[in-house]
This record gives C-alpha cells, sequence and structure tokens, in this order.
C-alpha cells in the first residue's frame, strides 16, 4: 500500500504551488490542508482551484483562500462503515482518516486502492519456526518466504491494508530481527506495525496477551502461513451483527463415502444414503473478536486459540463461525508451498 503523505499540503502554500502537486497525482487529484502540527484546515480539487481563479483569485495567493474549509473525513476508531459505504455510493474518491481526539491526520483512503476502513486492530502470529518447510526456513523466517513476488506475510499485511487495517502487530520469535528490519514501523505502507516478542514459545495465540498498545474495539487475530484473499468487510460485518463475542474463519472440508451408508434404530434399517458427501468446516486461523476478550489470555503463559475458544463456550459465550467462500491455504508443507506459488497466479487479490 502508498504512503498518504502525497495527498497533504501544507496551509502556507500557494494555489499555484499546489497546482503544481494537483497536477502530480493525475486521476486522484484532492490533496488535504494541513497546519504545521498535522490538523486538518481544508482540502482542494481542480475544480476549488478553477472556480476560485474565475471569481479573479491571483494564484500567488494561500491555497486556503480558494480550499473547501469543512471538507468530509472519517474519524479513527469508530465504526464508520455507514459513512464510509454511503461516500463510495456518491464517488467520493478520497477522504482523510482524523485520529481520535484531535483533527489530525492519520490516513487517508483512496477507494481506488482502499476498499474499507476497518475499526479493527490486527495481530499476526509469526513466531514459528516452519520446521515442516527446512531447509526453506533454515536461515528465512517462514513469514518472509515468497510467494510470487512478495513474502507470504507481506500478502496478508496488503490486505489488511486495503481494508483499511492500519494498526498491526506482529508477535515474534524465530529469526523475529528479519520481519523487523523488513516491516520496521510501517511508514513505508502508511500503516503502523509493532511487533511484541515471544522469549519463550507462547502457543498460537498468548503472544497476544502480551499486548496493551490497541486502538480499537475489535482485534483480528490472524496466522501469518495463510494465502487469502478474504473480504475482512464481510467477516466484520457479519460479526457486528451477529452478535458474537468471537467469531472463526471455518473452512469446508468434504468427504465422500463411497459405500451407501445404512441409518439404524435397534439394528432396523430407516434410511439408506448412496455414496453421501458429508462437509465438516475446520479451523481456517483467523479469528475476529472484541478486545476484551483477550483479557482472558494469561501473560506469559502457553496458550492455544483453542483453550480461548473452548473456554468462552464452556462460560456461555457467544462463538461464531464465519464459512469462507473465498480463497485460503495454509502453507504447512513442501506441497502447500508449491501449490501456493502456482495459485497465487490465478487468485484475485
Amino acid at each position: 500500500m502508498e504512503k498518504f503523505d502525497k495527498y497533504l499540503v501544507s496551509d502556507d502554500l500557494t494555489i499555484r504551488q499546489v497546482l503544481v502537486r494537483l497536477d502530480e497525482l493525475a486521476a486522484d487529484a484532492t490533496v488535504f490542508i494541513t497546519d504545521k502540527d498535522g490538523v486538518l484546515k481544508g482540502s482542494i480539487t481542480d475544480g476549488d482551484i478553477r472556480r476560485g481563479l474565475i471569481r479573479g483569485i491571483n494564484p500567488d495567493e494561500k491555497i486556503l483562500n480558494v480550499a473547501n474549509t469543512a471538507p468530509k473525513f472519517l474519524r479513527k476508531g469508530d465504526n464508520v462503515l455507514d459513512r464510509l459505504i454511503e461516500f463510495r455510493s456518491k464517488n467520493i474518491q478520497i477522504v482523510p482518516v482524523l485520529e481520535k481526539d484531535k483533527d489530525v491526520i492519520c490516513n487517508v483512503l483512496n477507494f481506488r486502492i482502499h476498499r474499507s476502513y476497518l475499526p479493527i486492530d490486527a495481530v499476526i502470529m509469526a513466531g514459528g519456526k516452519g520446521q515442516r518447510l527446512l531447509p526453506l526456513t533454515e536461515k528465512t523466517p517462514k513469514p518472509l518466504l515468497h510467494v510470487g513476488d512478495k513474502p507470504i506475510i507481506e500478502r496478508n499485511i496488503d490486505r489488511m491494508a486495503m481494508f483499511g487495517i492500519d494498526d498491526i502487530t506482529i508477535s515474534l520469535n524465530y529469526l523475529g530481527e528479519q520481519l523487523e528490519e523488513f516491516f520496521g514501523d510501517g511508514h513505508s505502507k502508511g500503516i503502523s506495525i509493532k511487533y511484541v516478542w515471544e522469549n519463550e514459545p507462547l502457543g498460537t495465540i498468548g503472544a497476544a496477551g502480551l499486548i496493551s498498545h490497541f486502538q480499537n474495539d475489535y482485534v483480528l487475530i490472524m496466522n501469518s502461513d495463510l494465502l487469502t484473499n478474504i473480504d475482512f468487510e464481510a467477516f466484520f460485518l457479519d460479526f457486528t451483527t451477529s452478535g458474537a463475542d468471537l467469531s472463526i474463519v471455518s473452512i469446508p472440508y468434504q468427504v465422500d463415502v463411497p459405500y451407501a451408508v445404512l441409518e439404524t434404530d435397534n439394528e432396523r434399517i430407516v434410511s439408506l444414503k448412496e455414496k453421501p458427501r458429508f462437509t465438516y468446516y475446520s479451523n481456517g486461523g483467523i479469528y475476529l473478536m472484541r478486545r476484551s476478550i483477550l483479557d482472558r489470555i494469561p501473560r506469559h503463559t502457553h496458550y492455544n486459540a483453542t483453550d480461548l475458544i473452548e473456554e468462552l463456550i464452556a462460560d456461555g459465550g457467544h462463538v461464531r463461525s464465519y464459512p469462507l467462500v473465498d480463497y485460503w491455504l495454509d502453507i504447512g508443507s513442501h506441497d502447500d508451498y508449491r501449490k501456493a506459488q502456482s495459485d497465487v497466479h490465478h487468485i484475485r487479490f
């Protein structure tokens, strides 16, 4: 994903100077005016400047003289999907996102690139050794193995960013320094990336219990070695409308029985199904939950996602299945990795 800085201009620039920036943006010719502290002061399009010039404005005047001083925006942390859908329906293509408690721009959405803006923090579990993929993972952490033209984990981060998930934490252990060096703080992608280290293996979700810097009320937790084109907005909408505490992406797994199956009652046959097909659903390694659910995770203790799920169910919590209709592949073996390398050229991301 791209950095959003190119959409920002200082309030001390002239109309002529801003015209140069708009020309550079071409089809995305909208910029947002900020003061020295990054506070939003207005927006400018080619049309705003054209109307100002018709009125006789001098091109060397300050840009605020022709700006729209009440631009539309979104607020970080708010559930703004209704407004966002309205913007898209009105063909409003570029929208700034302001911080929670002040009018400072922290992101800019371009709906040619972004599909949504979800009030979600994400945690990517990337601490595993990937032993089944040796020798590929001897000197390279599994998440940094390339699938096509980029690492597995980068594909997942870019997809999250596409849906406006811009606060991401990566859990690290084996060769984690390489991941820190590769992504840095996320600025190059226009997002925030932080890290949490497992000094010892904490299971499939234990590292999430060490994180205290969440910005939103919802948390997405995902394994780093998945190749998927999941629609995160559809997943989020299903979760919020259902009232669930935790939702699990589930993957259909079909079993074909090659014989007729008899249903009996005290040895009496009551039905017969010829070569039936049964569909089961497996855990897809992608979870969406209310942030408060993470309080259940013990700190510095080996703890798996299945432990959390079982405890929540036992306590009467609402745990929901989200059957995935999109592409999904767990890259756990050499055969899976070869399949990913082939499939990636045919998946619509």
